[in-house]
């Protein structure tokens, strides 16, 4: 038996497509479509339109004016067509210009299962088309899930063409955030800052990413050469726009490792001043943690947590046994980090394993942490996490501490875990 069509399916052929007991024309972009009004006044555009004292409300032929040329034929075919059924199809490659349409068209159902669509598929290739979209369109919940997967992905899914995407404002939202997955370290942050302010000041280069750090360093080399000795990049008139950027890098975890000061300096990307104010601030640091007995922070301060933690990464590509240090200068503190057994265990080493730096042998010393893990699918979406909070640990000599138990539903390999540390309190500062 032949099936019969269903109504919506019915009405949209009949009504829509081939436009039958049409009693308005709409035209735009060249194209014409024979509607109905009564169909159309679903749309807050039409029926403003069509309403009140307007010169359209009694014309049967409509010639739209469309301001925003993100919006086409295609469009505004199935934005219309939607109109005259239930359910709409949304190829994501399309979602961007069916938006615009939809939001010219006020058409909430159809603006909210585009935001829907944009959230299922945000990708490197799509999180900055989606979040500038978001931001032009009045989707906040969308902009904010673009944002989300930046700071979860940007340190993993870098490629050239992210890097020209990225925008200086949201570059600086990304880099000043703590909840930024930074692995492995913080002069990683700084690395891919290079690489990307090349690839926004060069946007005609089009290599492959392995080749970007190498150009990066040549184009920025050669720029020293021009301004000679005394001017950093972002004091000069190409570089100052990034200035923003990155001077919310948390430069006291750069310094504390030699070999990252040395290609800081080398670059000559970033003022004197900065780097001469964190070489102070980290020497008053150093003495206040060896000479007036400084053990530590001893109350969770979000606010200076959030902005100057040492941020650090690790991925783990599959089970097994994992020990590892996040290297640089934390004050004598050599933290041991080590995953078995499902447990993330750290343990203050003092004098049972070798460290090739200085060990503090106080009896106790404190660190403020958040522990942060998660696992995510090959496109970037978080497919579960896990995290601490910010906590206190205080532990003696040579003492290990169990700071997380992993149920099997986190056990999805790979393993991203990702740390902020604060290892001195801040400094008191005496009242004005």
């Amino acid at each position: 038996r032949k099936k019969l069509k269903s109504t919506s399916k019915y009405i949209y052929q009949t009504l829509f497509l081939n436009g039958e007991n049409s009693d308005i024309k709409i035209c735009a972009l060249g194209e014409e479509w024979n509607l109905h009004k009564i169909y159309l006044c679903q749309s807050g555009y039409f029926s403003s339109m069509f309403s009140g004292s307007w010169k359209e409300s009694s014309m049967n032929v409509i010639e739209l004016e469309i301001p925003d040329q993100n919006i086409d034929v295609e469009a505004l075919q199935v934005a219309l067509g939607s109109l005259y059924r239930d359910d709409v199809l949304i190829n994501p490659s399309r979602v961007v210009a069916l938006l615009a349409a939809a939001c010219m068209l006020q058409l909430d159902g159809l603006i909210q299962q585009c935001g829907e669509t944009m959230k299922e598929t945000i990708t490197a290739q799509t999180v900055c088309g989606y979040y500038n979209s978001a931001g032009t369109y009045g989707l906040d919940s969308v902009k904010k899930k673009c944002l989300e997967w930046l700071l979860n992905n940007l340190m993993t899914h870098q490629s050239v063409g992210l890097f020209k995407e990225l925008s200086i404002n949201l570059m600086k939202q990304l880099i000043s955030s703590s909840n930024l997955f930074v692995l492995q370290v913080e002069m990683d942050v700084y690395t891919a800052l290079k690489k990307w302010m090349f690839l926004q000041l060069v946007p005609s280069w089009n290599g492959s990413f392995k080749q970007v750090l190498t150009e990066a360093d040549a184009w920025f080399a050669e720029r020293r050469r021009e301004f000679g000795g005394g001017v950093a990049f972002l004091e000069s008139a190409q570089g100052r726009a990034f200035m923003p950027v990155f001077a919310h890098l948390r430069l006291q975890y750069i310094i504390s490792d030699l070999a990252s000061a040395r290609i800081v300096e080398g670059d000559a990307l970033l003022p004197s001043e900065w780097l001469s104010s964190v070489y102070k601030q980290q020497w008053f640091a150093m003495l206040r943690a060896e000479q007036d007995n400084d053990i530590g922070p001893q109350e969770i301060n979000k606010e200076e947590l959030e902005g100057n933690s040492m941020r650090c990464g690790r991925k783990l590509a599959k089970d097994g046994d994992y020990c590892w240090r996040w290297t640089g200068f934390n004050f004598g503190l050599d933290l041991l980090v080590t995953y078995t057994n499902r447990y993330i265990i750290f343990k203050r080493n003092t004098l049972n394993q070798p460290c090739s730096g200085s060990v503090s042998l106080q009896p106790r010393r404190s660190i403020a942490f958040r522990l942060r893990l998660a696992s995510f699918d090959c496109s970037g979406k978080m497919i579960c996490s896990r995290t601490t909070g910010y906590q206190i640990l205080t532990l003696e000599k040579d003492q290990e501490q169990i700071v997380m138990n992993l149920d099997s539903r986190l056990l999805t390999f790979p393993l991203y875990i990702c740390c902020n540390f604060l290892y001195t309190s801040p400094e008191k500062r005496a009242d004005s």
